[in-house]
């Protein structure tokens, strides 16, 4: 929300100066964004006064201009300007000026040979206007010497606040000199509203065609026909504070609806009476009307639009836009003007679907002052009359304005309850009444009435919020929390909030480099990795491959790993904890944690070695990397289940799927896949995983048993190899498991450390050795306990797994 110190004091009687209002605005919750002060920036500009502008010697379309700046002697300035000539006054920079429309500072220089001390400027070149076809022309009575900014009223700062949604009061510049005036920064400027009595009937009637159930759509809308203006340029101040504000001043019927949407936070439209074909209904749009509106694009709309349409069809997108074909221009000599109430919720759902953004939708949506309704028409065509001339008629107004009164019990001391201030209950009530609320009664309790404008109001708690803003949060004295003597605070982190906080530390620690990468990717993309719905694409996607919501973060990691090897950065490894979306629903939105090694990045080193131990990265890298991440996390791992094979994404015989279960599958990790690494124009080897932080089991809430404490033998560690002869089909993992069934107590470890296919061994089988450690701790074992051991080992891996000890 912008308005320049001027426009502010239009309603505000102060002698504050800049920097309090701004503090004070500030203070009261009406945040400043940022204070833009062109007399500082125009400072160096001056009114000068060209006393001759003769042919440069060496340039056909250069003058040579000798300049009056009211200081000193007369300066020689080059000007290439159409328009220059002598006895103009225009607008006259000295060296060391910066230029903003040029991004230049000047200097002393010579043009073609012709020494220039200065520069004569366009309204472009100072970037008050677009108008750069010549030097700016000032009157013959511009006083000379004087500063520009000053003489021409562009000394007025612009203020920028940013308002919460539940401040729709402060849309306009009226309520927000109200809260100043209340902050005790001055008096609210009283005003009396015009009432138009209007000269004969409204000759277009308006229809409300809802079906019932509908009215909240438009619970009123007023009409007026204004007739005989003359349209033409809105007064030069208006345009002025247009153009301060950021909009471009069309004409005089639309600067004025401008004006009124900023002043009053009052949107309303105009019509050219002569282009609107019958009376006016308003309704749902039907499915598949298209309307050309006042931006040159063609909307299709759907009944979800509510819209004012004609007998000829739709004229305008209610509450959002006006069409083009019934828009005001320098031929409308009768205009209608409309001031309607429209459903806050249903404007925010029609912009946000046809991606219109404009002022009158931010005010709509938030909700405009329904008692304002009428009155609001009467200022706009009061205005209408004073700059365009013309005879209004009477309105005509459809339905009905909405009820507003409600009353809030209130007792004095919930100031003091709520927010620890103890405030008088006389200066409670001045801030509420100098806000607009009415206060009904005497004593500790009271009736407050809030105000039309203020729909966010519904219960004690926002009454005491206005007091304090009001009244100053720095007034409340700081105190420290209490100290818990005898409780343990309770934790503030979820679990969920700690895994990821644990995780990105524990893949950090394992040499990974963490990316953050885009939430969107392309639905190509997507699609590779199980996404792709049309629910996750984005409405208004900031980029054609930005389109969709990431089902994985492995796409991210895997581009952003191709744009470091293309940088000469080849092995690399990155890891990412973040959101993925699975469906449009908050079920479907989970925390997933994914690492990928590249090239020779593995976790023991990177690069290349005179030893020779630069051997690229392998799923077991990754598989190492995903549990350790789980032991991090204290994830149990004595369910978790390792079963072959992963989803697409990944090589199907390179790659392992994570699992409590078949039905709760936590993770995968292995090599990428070929042809996603085609179709995402990446190099490998690359490998990864990925592990759904959301799907992870609890920690149990009261652990059975205590973790035992060290215990170090003193006897000294056995070790026996066996090598088995098992189907090839048989996992590895099942002999180590069957094995460390065996013997609980005095197996220690066990490691495979051999997997051998060929000469020696049947078709369809394979050789898989393993070292199993011993480690006693109440004696030393005899070679007859080691036998037997041994025996229970081969026993049980046998009736396992159906392996045979290999001879």
């Amino acid at each position: 929300m912008k308005f320049t110190l001027s426009w502010l004091k239009d309603h505000l009687d102060t002698a504050a100066s800049l920097d309090e209002i701004v503090q004070t605005l500030t203070r009261i919750g009406l945040e400043v964004e940022g204070v833009e002060d062109k007399a500082k920036a125009l400072a160096p500009y001056k009114v000068a006064y060209v006393i001759s502008a003769e042919q440069h010697p060496n340039a056909d379309r250069l003058r040579v201009c000798m300049v009056d700046t009211g200081e000193g002697a007369p300066v020689q300035v080059v000007c290439g300007a159409p328009n220059a000539r002598t006895g103009m006054k225009s607008v006259f920079a000295p060296p060391g000026t910066y230029i903003p429309g040029k991004n230049i500072t000047l200097g002393v220089g010579t043009i073609r040979g012709v020494e220039s001390r200065g520069m004569l400027c366009s309204a472009a070149e100072l970037e008050i206007s677009d108008d750069h076809d010549g030097i700016i022309d000032l009157p013959a009575d511009a006083p000379v010497g004087a500063a520009y900014a000053a003489y021409a009223g562009l000394d007025d700062p612009v203020i920028e606040i940013n308002l919460t949604p539940n401040r729709p009061d402060c849309t306009s510049i009226h309520g927000i000199a109200r809260d100043l005036a209340a902050a005790g920064l001055g008096t609210l400027k009283g005003e009396t509203l015009p009432e138009i009595a209007g000269k004969g009937p409204c000759p277009v009637s308006v229809t409300l065609a809802f079906a019932p159930g509908d009215e909240r759509l438009c619970p009123a809308f007023a009409l007026r026909l204004v007739r005989g203006v003359k349209n033409g340029p809105s007064p030069e101040w208006m345009q002025r504070r247009l153009l301060a504000i950021g909009l471009r001043p069309i004409n005089a019927l639309v600067d004025i609806t401008n004006y009124m949407t900023f002043d009053r936070g009052r949107p309303l439209h105009v019509f050219d009476a002569r282009k609107v074909k019958g009376n006016l209904t308003v309704r749902r749009a039907q499915e598949g009307e298209e309307v050309l509106a006042l931006d040159g694009r063609t909307y299709r709309l759907d009944p979800g639009n509510v819209v004012i349409a004609d007998e000829g069809g739709v004229e305008s997108i209610a509450g959002i836009m006006g069409g083009e074909h019934s828009g005001c221009d320098e031929g409308t000599t009768d205009v209608l003007i409309e001031s309607a109430l429209w459903d806050p919720l249903n404007i925010a759902q029609s912009g946000r679907r046809l991606g219109i953004i404009t002022d009158a939708r931010y005010r709509f949506e938030r909700g405009v002052d329904p008692a304002f309704t009428v009155p609001g028409l009467d200022l706009a065509t009061k205005l209408v009359m004073d700059l365009c001339g013309g005879e209004p008629s009477e309105a005509v107004v459809a339905g009905r304005i909405p009820e507003t009164r409600r009353v809030v019990s209130f007792p004095w001391s919930e100031v003091r309850r709520l927010s620890g201030l103890d405030l008088a209950p006389d200066e409670s009530r001045r801030i509420l009444e100098k806000l607009g609320f009415a206060v009904e009664g005497s004593g500790e309790r009271v009736d407050v009435v809030p105000p039309s404008w203020r729909p966010d109001i519904e219960g004690k708690a926002d009454l005491v919020e206005e007091v304090i803003r009001v009244a100053g949060l720095d007034r409340i004295a700081p105190r420290p929390m209490p100290r818990l003597e005898a409780a343990v605070a309770r934790p503030i982190l979820t679990l969920i909030q700690k895994r990821t906080v644990l995780a990105r530390r524990a893949l950090a620690v394992r040499g990974l480099v963490e990316a953050v990468t885009w939430s969107f990717i392309a639905r190509d993309e997507a699609e590779l990795f199980g996404g792709g719905s049309g629910r996750l694409a984005l409405a208004n996607p900031i980029a054609a491959d930005l389109s969709d919501m990431r089902p994985s973060l492995l796409p991210g990691l895997l581009k952003a790993a191709q744009r470091n090897a293309d940088r000469g950065f080849g092995d690399v490894a990155l890891f990412e904890v973040g959101q993925t979306f699975a469906s449009d629903e908050p079920e479907g939105q989970s925390i997933k944690a994914a690492a990928i090694r590249r090239g020779t990045a593995r976790a023991e080193g990177v690069g290349r070695h005179w030893d020779g131990g630069a051997s690229s990265v392998d799923a077991f890298d990754a598989k190492a990397d995903a549990m350790s991440l789980l032991a991090a996390l204290g994830v149990p791992a004595g369910g978790l289940q390792v079963v072959a094979g992963g989803p697409s994404w990944f090589h199907p015989g390179r790659s392992g799927t994570l699992q409590f279960g078949p039905r709760n599958v936590v993770g995968a990790f292995g090599e990428i896949h070929p042809k996603i690494l085609r179709a995402l124009d990446v190099k490998g080897p690359l490998v990864a995983f990925e592990i759904d932080l959301s799907a992870l089991p609890p920690p149990k809430a009261k652990p059975t048993k205590m973790k035992p404490k060290l215990t170090l033998s003193d006897f000294q560690p056995i070790a026996r190899d066996f090598a088995f002869v098992v189907g090839r089909d048989v996992a590895a993992g099942d002999i180590v498991k069957a094995a460390q069934a065996a013997e609980r107590q005095l197996i220690a470890g066990i490691n495979v450390f051999d997997v051998y296919e060929g000469p020696g061994i049947e078709e369809g089988r394979k050789s898989v050795a393993i070292a199993v450690t011993l480690q006693p701790t109440d004696k030393t074992l005899t070679d007859s306990e080691i036998e037997a051991v041994s025996a229970k080992i081969v026993a049980e891996v046998g009736k396992k797994t159906g392996a045979v000890l290999r001879g």
